[in-house]
C-alpha cells in the first residue's frame, strides 16, 4: 500500500431512502423512520447522509416540511453531515429540484455534471441547469459534491472551474451502474480516476450492488468516500439483503476495517470535505 494511503480515513455516506417502495425491506418514508434509521446508521460509522424528499409513495417531491421535520429529529440525535439532492427524474423546476438548500442544515449538496440515459428516460442536467444549482450552492454556503456519470462529464467540471463556476477543492464522485451510464467495473474506476489530478478527492456510487468488491476496490485506489443505503441497492453480498440501511453501514464500516483504514467521524468528514456550517 502506498505510504501516502495509510493514514486516510473513509467517509461512509448513507442514502437511506429507496427510489421505490416495492423493495424487499424496510424502505423507511416519513420522517420519523427516515429519521430512526438515519441516526442508527451514525451509531453504526456512517458520517454523511444522503437524504432526498420524498413523499409516502417513495415519489420525489418539492416539499420541504417533511424534509425538515426529518432533520429535526436527526439532529436530536445525531451530529452527522446532511447532503441535499438536486437530482430526479422529474418534471420539477431547477428550483424545486434544490429545495433541500433551503434548510440552513444542509452542509453539502449533490450536483450532477450533465445529462445521461437512464433505461428509458433522460437524466437531463444541462450547463445552465448545473451553473443555476452551482450559485445556488455558493449562496447557502454549502459544498458541491460533484456527480460523474460519464467520461464527458470531467471536461465539465474543468470547464466550470474556469467559468468561476465551481471552485477548486472539487469533490468528485463516480456514481457506476446505472442503466446505460458508466459500467459498474474496475476498468471504470482506473479509467475516471486517472482523470483527475493528484491532489483531487474522489468517491464512488455503485447502483444496483449486489457485494462490496467494487466498494473494495475503490478504497484500494484512493477513494476518500463509499456510499451504500436503499437508493443504490439493498444487497451486501451475493442472496444477501439487509432489512434496514443500518446493516449496510455496519457491513461498509466493517469493510473499511478489514482493508486496514477507519472510519471518518462527522467532524473528521467536515474537516475533509471543507464545510463552512456547522451542526
Amino acid at each position: 500500500m502506498d505510504q501516502t494511503l495509510r493514514g486516510r480515513k473513509i467517509l461512509v455516506a448513507v442514502a437511506p431512502v429507496g427510489r421505490s417502495v416495492e423493495l424487499p425491506s424496510i424502505n423507511p418514508l416519513t420522517p420519523e423512520d427516515v429519521a430512526t434509521q438515519v441516526v442508527e446508521c451514525a451509531k453504526a460509522g456512517a458520517g454523511m447522509v444522503h437524504l432526498h424528499v420524498r413523499d409516502r409513495e417513495g415519489k420525489q417531491t418539492e416539499k420541504l416540511h417533511d424534509f425538515s421535520k426529518t432533520l429535526d429529529l436527526i439532529r436530536e440525535r445525531s451530529d452527522i453531515i446532511v447532503q441535499g439532492s438536486t437530482g430526479g427524474l422529474t418534471t420539477l423546476t431547477l428550483e424545486e429540484r434544490c429545495v433541500a438548500l433551503n434548510d440552513q442544515r444542509v452542509e453539502v449538496a449533490s450536483l450532477n455534471m450533465g445529462s445521461v440515459n437512464f433505461g428509458e428516460d433522460v437524466y437531463i442536467n444541462r450547463l445552465p441547469d448545473l451553473r443555476y444549482w452551482a450559485k445556488r450552492m455558493e449562496e447557502s454556503r454549502v459544498v458541491p459534491e460533484l456527480e460523474v456519470f460519464e467520461v464527458g462529464m470531467v471536461p465539465v467540471v474543468r470547464h466550470l472551474i474556469a467559468e468561476g463556476v465551481l471552485k477548486p477543492p472539487c469533490h468528485f464522485n463516480f456514481c457506476l451502474g446505472f442503466h446505460w451510464a458508466l459500467p459498474a467495473d474496475p476498468k471504470s474506476l482506473f479509467f475516471m480516476s486517472s482523470l483527475l489530478k493528484e491532489s483531487e478527492e474522489w468517491g464512488i456510487i455503485h447502483d444496483g450492488m449486489s457485494d462490496l468488491s467494487l466498494l473494495a476496490t475503490a478504497i484500494g485506489m484512493g477513494a476518500r468516500v463509499i456510499r451504500v443505503g436503499f437508493e443504490d441497492s439493498v444487497s451486501y453480498a451475493r442472496g444477501k439483503v439487509a432489512k434496514t440501511n443500518p446493516t449496510l453501514v455496519e457491513k461498509a464500516v466493517s469493510l473499511v476495517r478489514q482493508i486496514g483504514f477507519e472510519v471518518a467521524s462527522p467532524k473528521e468528514a467536515r474537516e475533509m470535505l471543507g464545510t463552512a456550517k456547522s451542526k
